[in-house]
């Protein structure tokens, strides 16, 4: 990391964790990111917290928090807040379930139409595209 008496330039630590500038500075506007100190020569510097708040934003982001929910978890990371922060865990926990449920009617409502695709002689036309216009053919 390039790092000099001031800190960090905003390339290393985008380098460091993984995401490109502009998403640094987009954390920065939506208030995610404090904006850093600068130097004389306008360059911004960052430090290590700032590389550690990072890797949370995205660390959350890797289990399915949105942006705004991360906002809510980086204001409890003071360590006394654990039972708002389990909170939020369980309700992002029953999202997901939910999303997997609706994943899972997905993938048996296309399985079938693959299955009556498979069946379709050539005689009648293409049960997938038919079902997908609200048509239904019997088998």
């Amino acid at each position: 990391m390039q790092l000099n008496s001031n800190g960090l330039t905003i390339g290393a630590v985008a380098k460091a964790v993984g995401v490109n500038v502009e998403t640094i500075r987009f954390y920065q506007r939506k208030g995610l990111l404090g904006e850093p100190e600068r130097t004389q020569g306008s360059f911004r510097h960052y430090g290590p917290g700032d590389v550690a708040r990072l890797r949370f934003i995205k660390s959350a982001q890797g289990l399915g928090f949105s942006l705004d929910e991360i906002a809510g978890l980086l204001q409890l990371d003071d360590g006394m807040h654990c039972d708002q922060a389990r909170e939020l865990g369980e309700r992002k926990l029953r999202d997901v379930r939910t999303k997997l449920d609706n994943l899972r009617r997905i993938e048996s409502a296309l399985a079938e139409m693959i299955r009556a695709c498979a069946c379709s002689d050539g005689s009648m036309s293409c049960p997938l595209i038919d079902a997908l216009h609200g048509e239904v053919h019997d088998p």
